[in-house]
């Protein structure tokens, strides 16, 4: 079946407003907030073939489809959702949304603070996973899900899958963890705060009350994203796509621009900084780093999962380094523990962190067969 037979029709993206006081695990408490989705797919008489789908640091509600016929780019994980694609379209009511705190549409520092007419900017309050997965489950109320056939998110997406599980352990069939973590490493805290001190320490970031300037922190953004985008590919990818390829002949024996891996880093971090906000950026940070379901449970992730009902798939990648595969089993084991019913893949590949949005033939088989399974079982 070609691709575009496989293709979504035109997608449009709806608004949920939720005008109650929503309370943060911080402390501070929004006095509502709006969470841009969208759905493909049809929902089942039974309510019973909800797909959820987290987005990553970067990511938004825009997970398949095109919003008009001549979009260059479809949604960021078009090649996964769609009629005969992994996550089946024809068999998945598919749910993507854009979290809360972020830049396209959800409620976030970009927002009008309705307590001063400006948008919230600097005084947005932190959010973490669990914020995002209470206002997602807000969101399944409101579209009368009661139990989703599938959680499934890669990186940052992940962790949010995980996070459904302990939060309500009841209202999740499938888990799919896909190149994640069950917390942050050390090194992967400084990186993100690395990230972050690019953007802070930007002149035009203002204490993060940019907006009132008509500015925006360019070059911190760019940077962080730069750095970020090192982190998801491999040393592999990396040397086989550019090695040390130079844009022209001979060293310049300058500052400029000179190897095409240089061109590429900077071509990522300007097209960044052209469509995210900075604060967004710092929030989804923030949120990785605080990342930890076991921290109230003494420590350990099996206890943490104990009551969950839902079965697992965790899969990992040999050449992320990010998230390694070492810290996929570090979550199979706990799931083991907790007498979990888990399987778990490790895909070789060569695209680094990156691989969970790749379309390596054995991943792409691995959650056809999967998914397959899923959509077997809430049709029976």
């Amino acid at each position: 079946m070609n691709q575009d037979a496989r293709s979504l029709n035109l997608v449009t993206a709806q608004c949920a407003v939720f005008d109650d006081p929503f309370p943060l695990q911080g402390g501070a408490v929004l006095p509502g907030f709006q969470l841009m989705y969208e759905t493909y797919g049809t929902l089942n008489a039974n309510r019973s073939n909800a797909v959820l789908i987290c987005h990553a640091l970067s990511g938004n509600h825009h997970v398949a489809g095109r919003y008009a016929e001549d979009d260059k780019y479809p949604g960021w994980w078009d090649t996964m959702v769609g009629p005969g694609k992994p996550i089946d379209t024809n068999r998945f009511f598919v749910v993507g949304l854009n979290n809360l705190g972020g830049c396209h549409g959800s409620t976030g520092p970009v927002s009008i603070n309705p307590a001063t007419g400006k948008p919230w900017g600097a005084v947005f309050p932190v959010v973490v996973v669990n914020d995002w997965v209470q206002s997602q489950a807000k969101l399944a109320d409101r579209l009368g899900i009661d139990k989703w056939a599938a959680v499934i998110g890669g990186s940052l997406g992940g962790m949010q899958a995980l996070r459904w599980t302990v939060t309500f352990p009841h209202r999740v069939r499938h888990c799919i963890n896909i190149a994640s973590a069950p917390k942050l490493t050390a090194q992967n805290i400084a990186f993100n705060d690395v990230a972050r001190n690019a953007i802070l320490t930007d002149p035009e970031f203002y204490g993060g009350d940019y907006y009132q300037h008509g500015v925006v922190p360019r070059r911190g953004l760019r940077l962080a994203r730069m750095l970020g985008h090192i982190t998801y590919l491999s040393n592999e990818g990396m040397g086989g796509k550019f090695g040390r390829q130079l844009k022209s002949d001979g060293y310049q024996f300058s500052y400029e621009t000179e190897f095409e891996i240089e061109s590429y880093l900077r071509y990522q971090g300007d097209r960044f900084a052209d469509v995210f906000d900075a604060n967004t950026y710092l929030l989804m940070t923030k949120a990785l780093d605080y990342f930890d379901p076991a921290r109230h449970f003494g420590g350990s992730l099996s206890a943490a999962l104990a009551a969950t009902d839902a079965k697992f798939l965790v899969i990992s990648f040999t050449t992320d380094w990010r998230f390694s595969p070492e810290r996929s089993r570090e979550t199979v084991k706990a799931l083991l523990d907790a007498k979990k019913s888990v399987s778990y893949a490790e895909i070789e590949s060569v695209h680094g962190h990156d691989a969970f949005l790749m379309t390596d033939e054995p991943y792409m088989q691995l959650m056809h067969a999967y998914l397959n399974r899923v959509a077997d079982e809430v049709h029976a």
